[in-house]
């Protein structure tokens, strides 16, 4: 549309409608679907996390799910992930959603561990459908103790 036809010819229209005629191959692309996917189970998946004195503990509620439906993993040695998926449950035959409110799909967190926690040392336990993820803590390092030097006499 000409909006120079319309008696409108202001630089401010000429250059929205210039905008609007570009290439649109130049578009910037967005987030891939998994980015997308992988973001929403995240907002959807609250957890608590607690320090102890000689752990940290992560509380995460995943309600209908099997024990093998769940992963407890460690990435690049810091990164704890857990994520898990509920299905939908098959349908009864004659019978129908009149409402579905429960999530069905994805479940994941993430977590950067500090530098104190032992990868090697995580205990996971899924019980009436609450996930309690333990990672124990490396213990403190051992204070350095003064190198003595002697001093000889020249």
């Amino acid at each position: 549309m000409d909006f120079r036809l319309m008696g409108l010819d202001s630089p401010l229209l000429h250059t929205i409608h210039h905008m609007l005629d570009s290439d649109s191959s130049k578009t910037v692309s967005g987030p891939t679907g998994n980015y997308v996917r992988d973001a929403r189970a995240m907002a959807a998946t609250p957890a608590d996390v607690k320090e102890y004195p000689h752990s940290y503990v992560f509380v995460i509620d995943m309600p209908g799910m099997k024990s093998g439906d769940i992963k407890v993993q460690v990435e690049e040695d810091n990164i704890l992930i857990i994520s898990g998926e509920r299905k939908r449950l098959q349908e009864e035959e004659g019978a129908r959603y009149v409402r579905m409110e429960r999530r069905v799909g994805k479940l994941m967190r993430k977590f950067v561990l500090p530098e104190n926690a032992n990868t090697d040392k995580i205990s996971a336990v899924c019980q009436d459908g609450v996930l309690t993820v333990t990672v124990e803590k490396l213990p403190p390092p051992e204070p350095k103790k003064p190198k003595t030097i002697e001093v000889k006499i020249a």
